[in-house]
């Protein structure tokens, strides 16, 4: 793997130059023209949309003002919650643009999406499960739907119904996952069965791996993990250390009550699940179409947001521990697109 190189490097190289916006001088990328529907990206970079308040409107508008896609993740908000998140991120984006992510799971999934719609939301994202009436809503309003697929059938489905890309999401992805298989191995198939762009997500972390993707048929990628170690991303910094303390023996899967596995970082609760230890909850809110109610995947979820990581789940990524520092928004794509440059 490519890491960082300098700009001292960059121009000992002698690499052509063009405008990249937030780095010095001129800079040639042969990146792909990502388009979503009608929206053009500057960068082919979607920031993925975390669930239970760890994609806020901080982290989405600066994504977006840096030139990728940055998604709110809108599961568990509430409702008046979820408008003023769309809010607050479209006056950080600088004309960027902002999405959200939402599971279909969700029992307030169609009044999410309605919320979401009239607050003026340039693009919707949606996975765990398949919603028809989603693509039909998209096009009244003209929102452009990205349906998250694991499958070439899953893909070729949602082309069907009109969504305008798919994430194909692999098992080396964080939090929920509807594969055991390689993103590298799911890309390939998909763009031989699909015309719509391919955003690939699983396991991306710097510039090489977006390069290795893009050469399989990916226009795009999504990733996640990465920006949870940005210095914008409003989970507590307890959480951001096990990321930066994770080794790659630490990362597994979990069981999960929505009935799909996960994968996050072993700590004394995911140690609790593996026992069957864990206590199950005391009330319900019905957040979810389908849970088992084993434990509560939300409370799981927000314990650790707020920085109980031991009393909670830390969803991440497969790579997670390759990540060594917490830098800014800015940066990271900096770094990102100086690595894709000289990406093998």
């Amino acid at each position: 793997m490519v890491g960082y190189t300098s700009w001292a490097l960059l121009t000992k190289m002698d690499i052509p130059l063009i405008g990249v916006n937030g780095l010095r001088g001129e800079y040639h990328l042969e990146l792909p023209q990502l388009r979503i529907g009608s929206l053009k990206l500057r960068y082919p970079i979607v920031q993925g949309g975390m669930a239970v308040r760890a994609s806020t409107a901080s982290l989405a508008g600066a994504v977006a003002k840096a030139g990728g896609v940055g998604l709110i993740g809108a599961t568990a908000m509430a409702l008046e919650e979820l408008k003023q998140e769309i809010e607050q991120a479209r006056s950080l984006a600088a004309g960027g643009i902002i999405g959200i992510n939402i599971m279909y799971t969700a029992t307030q999934f169609a009044e999410m999406v309605d919320v979401a719609i009239r607050a003026g939301i340039d693009v919707i994202f949606t996975g765990a499960g398949f919603s028809r009436d989603i693509f039909r809503w998209g096009k009244e309003s003209g929102v452009p739907i990205v349906s998250i697929v694991a499958s070439a059938k899953a893909a070729r489905l949602a082309e069907k119904f009109g969504a305008a890309a798919v994430v194909a999401e692999g098992a080396e992805a964080g939090g929920h996952l509807g594969t055991d298989r390689s993103v590298k191995e799911i890309v390939p198939e998909i763009k031989a069965t699909v015309k719509i762009p391919i955003i690939a997500a699983g396991g991306i972390v710097s510039g090489q791996d977006i390069a290795d993707v893009i050469k399989l048929g990916a226009s795009g990628v999504q990733m996640a993990t990465r920006f949870v170690l940005s210095e914008e991303c409003s989970v507590a910094d307890q959480f951001k250390q096990m990321y930066l303390q994770a080794k790659a023996e630490d990362v597994v899967i979990i069981r999960s009550p929505v009935g799909l596995p996960g994968r996050g970082i072993r700590n004394d609760f995911v140690k609790s699940i593996e026992q069957n230890k864990v206590p199950k909850p005391s009330e319900c809110a019905g957040c979810l179409k389908k849970c088992s109610k084993e434990y509560c995947i939300v409370k799981a979820l927000i314990n650790a947001r707020d920085g109980l990581v031991n009393e909670g789940i830390v969803f991440a990524g497969q790579n997670v521990f390759k990540i060594k520092d917490i830098l800014p928004v800015q940066e990271i794509f900096d770094r990102l697109l100086a690595e894709y440059a000289v990406a093998e």
